[in-house]
């Protein structure tokens, strides 16, 4: 697994890229790696708090505070919605748009015969007959490059709802490229839990991570706007020169920031 990367180191607050595979914080007792734990051992005996997490297997930028006034201070900003934050991501299909607004609710669908993972979320209809409980959710998509099997999005999720991006993604019928859960069939999460990664996954999903990148971080600091920025794993990289050799990745900088 990789290591992650420290992307900046001020006063106030960390800025790290985190690699795909890596958990962000403790789930449970284990022992496993966490970038929590990474953080605590590169700086042992400060307080650092994690302001966003990712999913395991997502990866990119991820904002640190040093000190908890400075936890308290990111934490309110990211409430009122002051913290930016870009994904890029591969997705089935061609998207058609160049632009677009997902905006449906998303809630936990629930063990039952259609769904066997009781983390997965989904969006779910105001009408709902189970009456599952659901939160407005906001994506915006901008399309950068596409064929006719994958495109390549820049996203920004104007709410932070569990797995937001990748629901919305599915639900107009372009799932990330590699995801165990919303993809093709999510019957291989959980086969992957069982026996790891198998020549099926290979076959099926191509990456052994989903294909979503958290790109882009900014927020105004004392005056000034603040912009940083993680690279592409390298196996995304890979993808897009494969499917789009003109296309350079860093021609999202130049995508529109809302």
């Amino acid at each position: 697994m990789l290591e992650p990367t420290l992307l900046a180191q001020e006063s106030d607050f960390l800025v790290v890229a985190k690699p795909p595979h890596l958990l962000s914080h403790p789930t449970r007792p284990d022992g496993k790696p966490t970038l929590l734990g990474w953080l605590q051992e590169k700086f042992p005996g400060e307080f650092v708090a994690l302001v966003n997490r990712l999913d395991r297997e997502t990866s990119g930028t991820v904002l640190v505070a040093r000190s908890p006034e400075v936890a308290s201070r990111l934490g309110t900003m990211t409430m009122r919605r002051k913290i930016h934050k870009y994904y890029l991501a591969l997705v089935s299909g061609r998207v058609e748009t160049e632009h677009g607004v997902i905006e449906a609710p998303i809630g936990r669908l629930g063990i039952s015969a259609e769904n066997p993972i009781w983390l997965r979320q989904g969006v779910i209809a105001s009408d709902d007959p189970a009456s599952r409980k659901t939160a407005l959710a906001q994506t915006e998509y901008w399309r950068l490059a596409a064929s006719d099997s994958i495109s390549f999005l820049r996203l920004q999720a104007h709410t932070g709802r569990l797995h937001q991006l990748r629901v919305h993604l599915a639900h107009i019928g372009h799932p990330v490229i590699g995801d165990k859960i919303y993809g093709p069939d999510s019957n291989l999460y959980l086969k992957f839990i069982d026996e790891g990664w198998t020549e099926e996954h290979q076959r099926v999903l191509g990456l052994s991570h989903h294909a979503l990148h958290a790109y882009e971080l900014r927020f105004p600091w004392n005056g000034q706007e603040l912009i940083f920025t993680a690279p592409l794993p390298e196996d995304m990289r890979s993808l897009i020169e494969i499917h789009f050799p003109t296309c350079h990745p860093e021609l999202a900088e130049g995508a529109p920031s809302g």
